[in-house]
Order: C-alpha cells, then structure tokens, then sequence
C-alpha cells in the first residue's frame, strides 16, 4: 500500500507540473495562478499547495525536471562520447540548449534566474544553484572521460576548464533568453565557434 500511495504522490506531482508548464506557456507566469493549475491537473487546490507552496516552488520543479531530464542525456553521451574533444564538447553543450525550451519558455527562464538573484537564500535559489553545480560537474566529467581516452591533455585541469566552459554557456545561454528573436541554433552556432578552439588547445590529438 505504501508504495501505491508514494506512485499516487508521483503521479499528482506529474500532472501539477504538466498542467504548470501548459499554463505558463498559454497564460504566461503572472497570469496563472495555483488554482487554475490545480484545476487542469484535476486535483484540489489544497494538493496543490499541499505540494508546492508558491508558483516559485512549481517553476523550479520545472526547471529541476527540465535539467534532470538533460542530465539523463549527458550521462549518456558520457558513456560514449564522439571521437574528438571539440564534438563532445559541442555535443553535451548542444544537449543542454535543445532540451531548453521542451517544458520552460524564455519568459519562464527570465522569471527562474530573477528570483535565483533577489532571493539567494530561498530553497528555490539554492536549489537552482545546485542545478548549476550538477551541470558543471557533468562538464568535469566528460573532460575526464576525454582525458582517460587520450583526447585531451592530462595536464588540463579539468574542474577548472569545466568552470570556464559552463560559464561561457551560461552567459550566453542568459543572452539568449533575453532576446526575444534569437534561436536556438543561433546561441548553438555561437556557442560552438566560442568552444572549438578552445577544445583544440585542450586536445592532444
């Protein structure tokens, strides 16, 4: 019984998160408020709230489903990554920007990293800033990987290249969000112009 209580929970978290993200899209974040999700997802608004606290609370639930979910990806790729460090490189930075835009859009970016900024103590900030960890440290990792195979330089100090490339891709990853006609395959063009040098510099190939 336990357990079908806890797939019950999951399941109603699901469908609150599902109903938020087609709300948001539709209606925008101001707009929605916590009942209309609750009546999309067909639970009470007291569940609702009984789950997430505030609309912050579902936006980074979204937004942990949304890295999660890329994370998943990465791994992947990690366990067999392309043949040189440039396209893996470009390859997991790639991952990370299409998977961007499947459940949060940009307005839904904005509003996360504003409150990640005017509220650096809430759990939603902490949590958004472990998000940010994770990724970086998957960067870490696939350097590793690229290291252990001969790709790139054992001399390279993978932690700290793994912090210069996330930040790149996250600050052009803030820019694209910010603009309202920039692409996804724009910032990927971008991006992937700004890393293959330095991906080059790093290789021992």
């Amino acid at each position: 019984m336990a357990g079908l209580r806890e797939k019950q929970k999951l399941a109603r978290r699901h469908r609150i998160l599902e109903a938020a993200t087609t709300l948001f899209h539709r209606d925008g974040y101001d707009k929605t408020r916590i009942e209309d999700i609750a009546e999309l997802a067909e639970v009470s608004a007291g569940t609702a709230y009984n789950y997430y606290q505030s609309k912050a609370d579902i936006l980074i639930a979204v937004v942990s489903m949304e890295v999660e979910e890329t994370f998943a990806a990465g791994e992947k790729l990690l366990a067999s990554p392309p043949s040189t460090a440039a396209a893996a490189l470009n390859k997991l930075i790639a991952l990370y920007y299409e998977h961007s835009l499947v459940y949060l859009s940009k307005e839904m970016w904005r509003m996360a990293m504003s409150f990640s900024i005017q509220r650096p103590q809430t759990p939603f900030s902490q949590r958004y800033s472990e998000l940010d960890r994770l990724i970086c440290l998957q960067f870490a990792s696939l350097i590793l990987v690229l290291q252990k195979s001969g790709k790139i330089e054992h001399s390279i100090d993978h932690d700290a290249m793994a912090h210069v490339i996330f930040n790149n891709l996250n600050m052009m990853f803030v820019e694209f969000v910010k603009s309202d006609t920039m692409t996804i395959q724009e910032l990927k063009t971008t991006v992937r112009r700004q890393i293959t040098p330095l991906a080059k510099l790093m290789s021992s190939e």
